[in-house]
This record gives C-alpha cells, sequence and structure tokens, in this order.
C-alpha cells in the first residue's frame, strides 16, 4: 500500500504543478493590458530605425501599456509592426495597446505648422519660426551663418536673405533651426529649377543671385500681382540707362534702415548704406526680403514697357500707376498725396 500511497502524492505534486504552469503559460499568452482610452497625457518619440518590440518597451516604461507584450500583440494583430514611423505622438497614461496603436498611426506625429508668407524679410522669418516652433530666434540667427551646412547655391555668397523661400512648413518638434532653414533652401532650389533660374538669368545678361536680388524689390514694392511684371521692367530700364539711373526704391532704404514702412522721408533716403538705391548706382549687393515664385517669375520675364516710374498711388486699393517721363511721374505723386499718401 505504501508504494501506491506514495504515487497518488506524486501524482498530486506533479498534478499541482502542472496547473500552476497552466496558469503562468496563460499570463504569457494574454499579457497585461489596461482598457480604455487612458488619461493624461505623454509625449512618446519614436526614432528613425527604431523596431516595433523596442517602441513597446518604451511603451511601457512610461506607463503607456501594461505591457510591452500586449503592445506587440495589437501592432502584429492591425498588421502595422513594420509602417511605424519616425516623430513625436500625444499619448496617454494606462490606455489599452491596441488604443495606442491606432494613436501611433503615420501622419499623427506632432507637428508646428509655420505659414511663411512671401515678401519677409529675415528677421520677420526668424520671429515667425520662433513663435511657430519655440526655438530662440537667436538660435536660427547663428543657423544662417552656416551657409555650408543650409546647402545655399553658389551664387547666394553666402547669404540667406532671398533664398529663406516662403511656403507653409511643417517640423516635427525635434527639427533644429539649421535643419528648419536648410529645408526653406531646399524649396527654394525646387522653385529655381522649375522657373529655370539660371537659363533665364543668362538669357537677360544677369547672374542668379541679381535675379533674386532684384525679385526681392518686386515683391517688397508690388501691392498686387499683376503689378510685378511692370515694376520688375522698371528696374530693368533703370539698370540698362546709359548711363544708368539709380533705382531709388523706398523698400531698400526701409531695410537699410530696419524699418517697414512703405515710403522713405527725404533725409531717409540719404542715408549712406550699402543697400540705399538713393545714393548708390546698381543694385544693393544681397535681397531685401524673400520672394516668392511670382516675384521670381516676373523679375525673369518682365513686362513689355519704356517706363522708368511707378507710383502706388491709392495705399488704400494698392494700385500701382506707371510712367515714361518725370512730368508724367510728379502727376503720380500729386494722386499719391491726394489719396493721403506722404
Amino acid at each position: 500500500m505504501a508504494p501506491l500511497l506514495a504515487f497518488v502524492v506524486l501524482a498530486g505534486i506533479i498534478g499541482g504543478g502542472g496547473y500552476f504552469g497552466y496558469l503562468w503559460l496563460s499570463d504569457a499568452l494574454v499579457p497585461d493590458d489596461y482598457t480604455g482610452q487612458g488619461t493624461g497625457q505623454v509625449v512618446i518619440e519614436i526614432k528613425q530605425g527604431q523596431s516595433a518590440s523596442e517602441v513597446a518597451q518604451e511603451l511601457e516604461r512610461q506607463g503607456v501599456v501594461a505591457s510591452a507584450r500586449a503592445f506587440t500583440n495589437a501592432i502584429a494583430n492591425a498588421n502595422m509592426s513594420d509602417k511605424l514611423q519616425p516623430g513625436e505622438y500625444k499619448l496617454r497614461k494606462e490606455m489599452s495597446a491596441a488604443s495606442a496603436v491606432a494613436m501611433l498611426v503615420p501622419g499623427n506625429q506632432l507637428l508646428a505648422k509655420v505659414p511663411l508668407k512671401e515678401g519677409l524679410r529675415l528677421s520677420q522669418t526668424y520671429a515667425e519660426l520662433a513663435a511657430k516652433t519655440g526655438k530662440p530666434v537667436k538660435e536660427f540667427a547663428a543657423a544662417a551663418k552656416d551657409a555650408e551646412a543650409l546647402d545655399l547655391p553658389p551664387y547666394a555668397k553666402g547669404r540667406l536673405e532671398g533664398y529663406a523661400f516662403p511656403a507653409t512648413y511643417e517640423f516635427q518638434p525635434k527639427t533644429t533651426p539649421k535643419e528648419m532653414l536648410a529645408a526653406m533652401v531646399k524649396r527654394f532650389k525646387q522653385t529655381a529649377e522649375q522657373l529655370d533660374l539660371e537659363g533665364g538669368a543668362k538669357a537677360l545678361d544677369r547672374t542668379p543671385h541679381e535675379i533674386i536680388v532684384i525679385a526681392s524689390i518686386v515683391q517688397a514694392e508690388a501691392g498686387r500681382k499683376e503689378d510685378m511684371g511692370k515694376i520688375a521692367r522698371v528696374i530693368y530700364n533703370r539698370l540698362d540707362l546709359k548711363p544708368p539711373m539709380k533705382l531709388q526704391m523706398d523698400s531698400t532704404v526701409m531695410y537699410a534702415l530696419g524699418k517697414f514702412r512703405t515710403t522713405a522721408t527725404i533725409p531717409e533716403t540719404r542715408t549712406k548704406h550699402p543697400y540705399n538705391t538713393y545714393m548708390n548706382l546698381g543694385l544693393p549687393p544681397g535681397a531685401i526680403t524673400n520672394p516668392g515664385d511670382d516675384a521670381i517669375e516676373a523679375a525673369l520675364n518682365p513686362e513689355k514697357g519704356s517706363w522708368l516710374y511707378f507710383v502706388a498711388t491709392d495705399p488704400k486699393s494698392n494700385v500701382t500707376k506707371f510712367a515714361t517721363t518725370d512730368a508724367e511721374f510728379q502727376r503720380l505723386l500729386a494722386e499719391f498725396k491726394a489719396n493721403g499718401g506722404g
């Protein structure tokens, strides 16, 4: 009887062990998982090249999911294991693994949307970027000095002004000021290629840089798109006169003084500065704004005409009128003053 009793006891021990082993195996097959959408907020960064299992471990560490295994199971069930995109994502604490997966879909990254309109100066561009991204203005100004890192075209002569293309950009929170400015230069180069900037400049016997300088003045002076081609023609007509005529553009004086008015006073036009086209012949050494594609197109393809002058005769409507003679110009100035300009 003793051997039979021993067998029964041993079988009970093994049976008990089997039961607890079953429980252990069940826990492994059905990992811990929270239910619901979670609470609070946590920002998770997925780095370039990270695997789903690495992301799962980080989510568990941050308290987003109950277990890494729950997340890897959920992302496999969603057929997204190889579809995670780098970036920062806003999730919640103690959310179900399936809910976490749903919030990590491509396109859900936290992005700073920065609309930059045509004609902003670099100083204004830095301010807009800083306001939308939270990066200090001084970091953008410092990044602008590294022409090589920004991949500026050779004809830019190391100057970013004129080459930070205006458009709406979306940046991830980790994007550096240097990377943001480089993206703007890249966009400029794409536009320059589309418009054949280098070929067009050669046809006009100008350098690409001169075209951008002209475009920047056109952008600053034009109140309406339809006037850009004529304003560009005025600039060329003045440059091409023998002897050449000073451009006398108020926008260049304002740039020299760091001001933003449309009209310069007589004392301001006497300011000694390389960018003051009342005092110096020819184009200023660099752009005074960051022009858009319409202004660049106008600089490459100015309208035909003999105009030497233009005046925004009605400041309220932005209507610009053009003149060939000084007498015509004086009449336009009188109209401008009658409409409250001056």
